[in-house]
């Protein structure tokens, strides 16, 4: 059975290993810190193996599972000065013998702004931001690497993540969720658990180019909030405009509601054979709140 490598062990990463594990023999994964690797490694005890970057450079240890490795899931995001991967590991995965399959995890916000258009792979990204641009840079740059060493490399493109501790239930449990209004304005979603489906069928398929993984109904952003308010029998936050809360973002958030577009996913389903677990917020909510992962 093959070898799988996590670069970055964090949510989707965690998610894809609870429900694809029996697929590997041995699996690693990478966090910064030691005190997160001793839990991990005591939690998954023998079945993964915790290793510790600091985004500058790699252990032995590191470059030892990279020599192992069939299969890399890349989710660490790029920083100011690129890849940090690609910087510390990149001559070690040109040598790694038995790679065959990388999948990146990236963003839709590598598109910009589209004015809310219908986009699909083939529209020019034009990203707004120095972070939407570093996600782009470093897409191809991972693709660079796979056209050198004959590795085939799929690159996820994935919308607003949602799932089990992070969903709007919660949001409202905690006393979180705000209904903020923008006319016009449309945010594009996907359930982890459905992410986890996604990159099974990049591997399983030794796949190849640009996917988005996104589900079938973009909506304006306050649409999940009332629906989990009306499944926890509660009444929605107030509306709020957006010029009104606007103020009080933080800059990461704002720039999320200065780009708008509505995220086409037919070549997930066509080329990559995937059947949405949760094909709107709504059949995602309720599956929350139903397996008791919502509030």
């Amino acid at each position: 059975m093959p070898t799988l490598l996590c670069f970055g062990f964090g949510y989707c990463a965690e998610h894809y290993i609870e429900t694809f594990d029996a697929k590997f023999e041995r699996m690693f994964g990478t966090v910064r810190g030691a005190e997160r690797a001793a839990i991990l490694n005591a939690y998954h005890a023998g079945r993964l193996q915790a290793l510790v970057f600091d985004g500058a450079a790699a252990t032995p240890e590191l470059n030892g599972a990279i020599g192992e490795a069939n299969f890399a899931l890349v989710s660490v995001p790029p920083g100011e000065d690129g890849d940090p991967v690609l910087a510390a590991c990149g001559g070690a995965l040109a040598q790694a013998k038995h790679l065959r399959s990388i999948v990146y995890l990236s963003t839709v916000g590598v598109y910009g702004d589209c004015g809310g258009a219908w986009i699909n792979e083939e529209t020019p990204p034009k990203p707004n931001s120095a972070r939407g641009r570093g996600r782009l840079a470093a897409e191809r740059a991972w693709q660079e690497l796979g056209a050198r060493r004959g590795v085939a490399v799929a690159i996820l493109r994935l919308a607003g993540i949602y799932g089990p501790g992070q969903n709007a239930l919660v949001q409202i449990a905690r006393g979180k969720a705000r209904r903020i209004v923008k006319p016009g304005q449309i945010f594009n979603r996907i359930h982890v658990s459905d992410i986890a489906r996604a990159i099974d069928a990049a591997f399983t398929r030794s796949a190849a180019g640009i996917f988005n993984v996104a589900d079938n109904e973009p909506s304006p952003p306050g649409d999940p909030i009332a629906f989990a308010a009306s499944l926890l029998g509660v009444e929605p936050p107030p509306e709020i405009a957006f010029d009104e809360a606007a103020p009080s973002m933080s800059p990461l958030a704002l720039s999320f509601w200065q780009e708008c577009r509505r995220v086409k996913n037919d070549r997930l389903r066509r080329e990559l054979g995937v059947t949405l677990l949760y094909p709107t917020y709504r059949e995602g909510l309720r599956a929350l709140l139903n397996a008791g992962s919502g509030p």
